[in-house]
């Protein structure tokens, strides 16, 4: 019976990571479509910060607060699969849009669909896996990022090169509905507090209640800090990396999406299951572990930073640029095993949903778009290499997540009880 129920958690662990995939497909493709966006549309470096993080990270980030609030008190399997469904259709829409307007509103709609998933999915792995085996549950499940940012970038940039960027949204759209299908036929939702032996005997809270609770908490302040300036500088890389090749290195959109995909994605999957795999092993003997591997892997990114942006040797670029970008998801499988610890069953996907609130507003909603803003701002004088000092300059944010997550490891142990 316990083999049999630990291959049913592998399945539902694996639906809900390919809903991830599938959900950073469809976020994730938008930046190796960018230079051919601006080149129809003729907008300017901050019109497609404004594309690629505000439009799409206000709705997400402010609309899974509600959701999660839902998950909290509906059956999550339904609310993953019809948000699924939902953000898969808006992100074929993108594909039809006519004016740059038309392609922001379908943006936006697909961060309202892909604001259902992400809580209520983290909250079902908590329901499935016991605390020693959660931080690689949950590094497995944020593998999706990295998964999706290979398939976004390698089949993404293929296909806008031969076919166009519109055709490129239109397909990103299908794998979600069939997806859809199959999570509606056979993915069930697990009981609350299932693997930790709790009883599911109280009612969810109400808002208020758990913005209380989760300020009164320094842990979870502290470890959000960390956890959304790191985001700033990995969207912000990530947005624009693939329009840096092109100006900077004159490389082609499959070559750049057979790079990106390659360090983001294979790289970045290893990183971001190492990541909650020594979380899980080290955190055994010292909870404040979930805290260390984030900051060390922010930390990491830093030393190659100036050979990645100034260089003018491709080969040193690429070799710089890995840390950069395939550590850009090491920090959510241990963050958001320390803050599902920091509250009750009944509160997990909405303490979730207030952190990726946090780093989605300051991460996805500012990083792009100050590396828009100073592009801009800096190309009268630099020209193209402009973009080269923004995303230079937005590396800050890793260099600052690593004090924030150093200075939440001082008070985790001491919340958790660890």
């Amino acid at each position: 019976m316990r083999q049999l129920a630990g291959r049913s958690r592998g399945y539902a662990l694996a639906i809900l990571t390919l809903v991830y995939l599938v959900n950073f497909i469809d976020r994730q493709i938008m930046p190796v479509l960018l230079p051919q966006i601006k080149a129809e549309f003729g907008v300017s470096d901050s019109a497609l910060g404004l594309l690629i993080g505000p439009t799409f990270a206000f709705f997400y980030a402010v609309l899974g607060v509600p959701m999660a609030m839902i998950a909290d008190r509906v059956n999550r399997r339904t609310l993953i699969g019809a948000s699924l469904l939902l953000f898969s259709a808006m992100t074929a829409l993108c594909g039809a849009a006519a004016q740059f307007w038309q392609l922001a509103l379908a943006r936006m709609g697909t961060g309202i669909g892909e604001a259902g998933t992400g809580p209520a999915s983290q909250a079902m792995i908590a329901d499935l896996y016991p605390v020693a085996e959660r931080g690689r549950a949950q590094a497995i499940y944020a593998t999706g990022v990295n998964l999706g940012l290979l398939v976004a970038f390698a089949l993404g940039g293929l296909v806008a090169e031969r076919f166009g960027w519109r055709l490129a949204f239109l397909l990103a759209g299908v794998p979600g509905v069939l997806l859809a299908m199959l999570l509606f036929a056979t993915l069930r939702d697990p009981p609350r507090g299932q693997s930790e032996t709790l009883s599911d005997t109280g009612t969810a809270p109400p808002l208020g209640r758990v913005l209380r609770s989760l300020w009164a908490s320094k842990a979870f302040r502290l470890t959000t800090f960390g956890a959304c300036t790191t985001c700033f500088t990995g969207y912000a890389e990530v947005a624009f990396f693939p329009s840096f090749l092109e100006r900077s290195h004159v490389m082609s959109p499959s070559e750049i999406g057979l790079l990106v995909a390659l360090i983001a994605g294979i790289g970045g999957g290893a990183a971001t299951f190492a990541s909650g795999y020594f979380a899980d092993r080290f955190a055994r003997r010292d909870v404040r572990w979930n805290l260390y591997v984030p900051a060390i892997a922010a930390f990491l990114q830093l030393p190659l930073a100036a050979a990645c942006f100034f260089s003018d040797r491709l080969w040193l670029v690429i070799l710089s640029s890995i840390p950069i970008l395939a550590l850009t998801a090491a920090f959510i499988g241990p963050t958001i095993v320390v803050v599902q610890r920091l509250v009750p069953l009944r509160m997990r996907a909405t303490a979730v949903a207030v952190l990726i609130l946090i780093d989605n507003l300051i991460g996805l909603g500012l990083g792009p778009q100050f590396v828009g803003i100073v592009s801009d701002s800096l190309r009268p004088n630099l020209g193209t290499d402009s973009l080269r000092v923004a995303m230079f300059l937005a590396m800050g944010g890793s260099a600052v997540s690593v004090a924030g997550f150093l200075w939440a490891a001082r008070h985790v142990a001491a919340e958790i009880g660890g």
